[in-house]
């Protein structure tokens, strides 16, 4: 089916309950009006509609292709156009900065468009997403004359960028990279090392390719506290000559196999420092948090065009009579959408989904707020609420994005089974975004492990602050009493990881990934109430947009009833530490 762009709840989302239509107030994003909010909205939908959803299957049939010979990687065909209007819609410059010819709008546009091109191709949506992190940790971290060199060309479009972290012996462990970088007269470096699982590391949409390689320089210490970062381009820009970084290989993987996942060999190419020697996990972090952020809006995006999907064959697959009574008495048998279990897959789809959107919006409404609010003191209020959720975001919504699929492929049955559907396809492509950037379970270790206790546990008080403040400003939030019982929950998870933790880490590796989830339905059991109450006051004021504004009181119901108790027995998982996971002895295994 056509893909439709979530306009109206975008718009609910931004202008009804998170305040997006008042970022033009602030001096950086002047531009950002209501109008133009909306207007990114609906061409980004056309565009994800008309010209990236169709590419999508006939890129999975074909994939990439690797030739050994040139050491080159063609992309499916029906890509090339597709990046190509995709560029010349100015996309890959949205929230960019104005001075490298980017049009500096707000992070939270890109967040939408992200969704929206993750929806109808995830393979695709990579080239231009992972370059959106190099040009942030050269931004960042660069010297003058290397953004002067790149920024322009990479914010463009015109050339594309990788992250090339990982090695065959390491992924998460960065301390172990045997990558080198030897310095030369000139001020540049000789890199030599293997990269492997780079996205986009070789390709045919674009005539150069900019690598930002992390290695070690002579002497360095041999943890992460000796890594640097160097760019690398595939073609060295003062006089086009080809570098020695080439693709060794495909990587044959279940998913997104539009998507060039290359294992990179640097064989003395060219490269230099960005920023200081030794301090590339800095930089690193600033591409690595950023791509984090993209990837939850991938598991977002394929959890709607699951939904949709489902929907559709849930509306015309007729099976069965409804147990109340015929509903199509002049049919053979009534739609599945009438039967109660279909009616539970396709709410948790639909419900979880608009609450995963609302935590992806607010974070990146806070992250605006945390760069361009005149008040120092907000300013810094945001920045904590950002740091705190990115691996929640991350993780959660890459989980329930690929639950939210499954359950779509189930509403199918077999029929979702089949290649004849998109299900499958938005099952496998979705398998990976639980893993790449960081695994889910680290996530949640980023979380328990190094964002609780950051300034001293001042993020998690920012959030409790949010929670609270609430509570204690809307005497009557629908759903109060639940809310508050969730807030509870996590509070006394959150005392439990400070008493338990700092006495045994292994308590805090136990309780992390049920910790982040406990947090994540907590947030978005708030923002369902927000949302609640803000249909509540529309609809009291005018039958506006009525079916969208009693759809979401309905679906706040849902949530609170059915999914939100899952903090329950999330709390109890904490509380009962690690032992029954860390008791078996190596015979045990076997056993």
């Amino acid at each position: 089916m056509r893909y439709q762009a979530p306009a109206n709840d975008l718009r609910f989302l931004l202008f009804d309950v998170l305040g997006a239509d008042k970022l033009h107030h602030l001096e950086k994003y002047a531009d950002a009006t209501p109008d133009l909010i909306s207007a990114v909205i609906d061409e980004a939908g056309k565009l994800a509609a008309d010209v990236i959803q169709p590419t999508n299957q006939v890129g999975d049939r074909e994939g990439c292709q690797y030739d050994p010979e040139t050491r080159s990687v063609t992309t499916p065909e029906a890509f090339k156009e597709a990046y190509r209007t995709f560029v010349e819609g100015g996309w890959t410059a949205l929230d960019a900065p104005l001075e490298f010819g980017g049009q500096g709008l707000p992070h939270t546009l890109k967040f939408v468009v992200d969704e929206m091109v993750c929806s109808t191709n995830l393979s695709l949506g990579m080239y231009p997403g992972l370059t959106h992190g190099a040009i942030s940790a050269l931004h960042a971290h660069g010297s003058e004359t290397l953004k002067q060199t790149y920024l322009e060309k990479l914010i463009s479009g015109e050339w594309t960028g990788t992250m090339c972290l990982t090695e065959p012996q390491c992924g998460t462990d960065l301390g172990m990279i045997r990558t080198r970088a030897t310095p030369n007269d000139d001020g540049s470096y000789n890199i030599e090392g293997t990269k492997i699982w780079i996205t986009g590391g070789e390709h045919d949409l674009v005539d150069n390719i900019v690598h930002l390689v992390l290695a070690k320089l002579p002497g360095a210490p041999d943890t992460t506290k000796g890594i640097s970062l160097f760019v690398v381009p595939k073609f060295l820009p003062d006089s086009g000559e080809r570098n020695a970084a080439f693709c060794g290989g495909l990587e044959h993987k279940m998913g997104i196999k539009g998507s060039a996942t290359c294992v990179m060999n640097f064989e003395g190419a060219r490269g230099w420092l960005v920023g200081e020697a030794n301090d590339g996990m800095r930089a690193m972090f600033t591409m690595m948090n950023e791509a984090r952020l993209m990837v939850g809006m991938q598991g977002l995006g394929l959890a709607e065009m699951a939904y949709q999907e489902s929907l559709g064959f849930a509306r015309e697959r007729l099976q069965s009579r409804s147990l109340s009574g015929p509903k199509n008495p002049q049919g053979p048998a009534d739609p599945i959408l009438v039967h109660p279990d279909v009616r539970r897959m396709l709410m948790r789809q639909k419900v979880m989904n608009e609450g995963m959107r609302a935590l992806a919006l607010f974070t990146g409404h806070q992250l605006d707020l945390s760069v361009a609010h005149p008040d120092e003191e907000i300013r810094e209020s945001a920045d904590n609420l950002v740091q705190l959720l990115t691996p929640v975001v991350k993780a959660f919504l890459t989980d329930e994005g690929y639950n939210n699929a499954n359950w779509g492929l189930q509403v199918l049955g077999g029929s979702g089974f089949t290649q004849d559907w998109p299900l499958e396809q938005l099952v496998r492509d979705g398998r990976i975004a639980r893993i790449y950037e960081g695994t889910n379970g680290i996530q949640a270790m980023d979380l328990v492990g190094r964002k609780l206790a950051l300034k001293g546990g001042q993020l998690v008080r920012t959030l409790f602050g949010v929670l609270t403040g609430y509570l204690k400003d809307q005497p009557e939030a629908p759903f109060r009493e639940e809310l508050k019982s969730a807030i509870k929950s996590l509070e006394q998870a959150t005392a439990w990881l400070a008493t338990n933790a700092p006495k045994d880490p292994e308590q805090a590796g136990a309780a992390a990934t049920p910790y982040l989830r406990l947090m994540a339905l907590t947030v978005i059991g708030y923002l369902w109430s927000r949302m609640a109450g803000v249909a509540r006051k529309k609809l009291e004021n005018s039958e506006e947009n009525a079916p969208l504004l009693e759809a979401k009181q309905v679906s706040a119901q849902f949530y609170f009833e059915k999914l939100l108790p899952e903090i329950q027995w999330l709390l109890t998982d904490i509380q009962s530490g690690k032992s029954s996971m860390m008791a078996f002895s190596d015979d045990h295994w076997a056993a």
